[in-house]
């Protein structure tokens, strides 16, 4: 049986290795599988929340990572960046509504993921289960753009 998906969804998947030119990498396959896709108009916001996403992977964890986007054809663009690590960190661990004050105005951090509440129409992490030896097999977080706030929470694939 053949499966045919509809021109306007489509998923990219990318593993990206713990090394410091990961986000330069995620930013370049965001900027590019946008444009290939006619999303100009939000190139700009999700190559920042994503640069910022995978950057913090290479600050706050030793292992890989993967990025994955997709469109599910009715103008949104969903972003998720999975890591080893379990830990979710603000604002992801609390509901889009619920809102978080930023980093220190003259802190060297703490402001990247702060960002995604202000620019992403959804957001969210979960710890993923199921790890070797009982350890749980790090998180998933997650935002999206092109929706309106308010609206039916998104289901995340």
């Amino acid at each position: 049986m053949v499966t045919v998906a509809s021109p306007e969804s489509w998923v990219y998947a990318l593993r990206l290795p713990h090394d410091p030119r990961a986000a330069r990498v995620a930013r370049m396959t965001v900027r590019a599988a946008l444009a290939g896709h006619g999303m100009g108009e939000v190139v700009d916001v999700v190559e920042l929340l994503t640069s910022e996403m995978v950057a913090n992977v290479y600050l706050h964890t030793d292992g890989p990572a993967s990025l994955r986007l997709t469109a599910p054809g009715d103008g949104r663009l969903r972003v998720g960046v999975w890591d080893s690590h379990p830990h979710i960190p603000a604002p992801f661990a609390v509901p889009p509504g619920d809102r978080l004050p930023s980093g220190p105005v003259d802190g060297e951090g703490g402001r990247g993921l702060y960002l995604v509440q202000q620019y992403a129409d959804w957001w969210g992490g979960w710890p993923l289960g199921g790890g070797l030896l009982g350890r749980g097999a790090g998180k998933l977080l997650w935002f999206e753009v092109g929706g309106r706030r308010g609206a039916a929470t998104p289901v995340v694939a």
